[in-house]
């Protein structure tokens, strides 16, 4: 079994809904969750916006690959209705967005998927709600606990 973090966000209709339907969702789907943060609101980053964001974390066990998951993790985001993708650093409102971290203590660097999340340690709203989780997990390119990085 391989352990997968995600991160999940949300700032359109009604949020908490669309969190729990997305947990539910990679738990049908991808593995047994056997960590889920609180549900934290935050602002936008990277663009404006009035709607503010629900965000979460979880960790989950699979049998998967990490690209198996990132399939999964997309197709769920559509049957959501997520419509588009953040390109190139362009960020708008979403429905659901679903971001895999970190799976065990593997890099990847694939022009698809980038493991572990690039951007992860840099923004609050994924940190907090991973240090809630997993505050002693290693981040495999620095070597620094999650909780170090608070």
């Amino acid at each position: 079994m391989h352990r997968v973090y995600f991160s999940l966000g949300t700032n359109l209709g009604d949020k908490e809904a669309n969190l729990r339907k997305a947990i539910n969702e990679i738990e049908e789907r991808i593995g047994k969750i056997v960590s889920l943060s609180a549900f934290y609101t935050t602002q936008p980053w990277g663009f404006e916006s009035g709607n503010a964001f629900l965000n979460a974390a979880c960790g989950v066990d699979t049998s998967l690959s990490p690209f198996e998951v990132l399939e999964i993790t997309q197709q769920i985001e559509r049957e959501l209705g997520r419509t588009k993708k953040s390109v190139g650093g362009v960020y708008s409102d979403r429905l659901i967005d679903i971001d895999l971290l970190l799976f065990d203590d593997r890099v990847i660097e694939d022009p698809i998927l980038t493991i572990p999340h690039p951007l992860m340690c840099k923004r609050a709203f994924v940190i907090e709600p991973m240090v809630e989780i997993a505050p002693e997990v290693i981040h495999p390119l620095t070597g620094k606990k999650l909780k170090d990085y608070m």
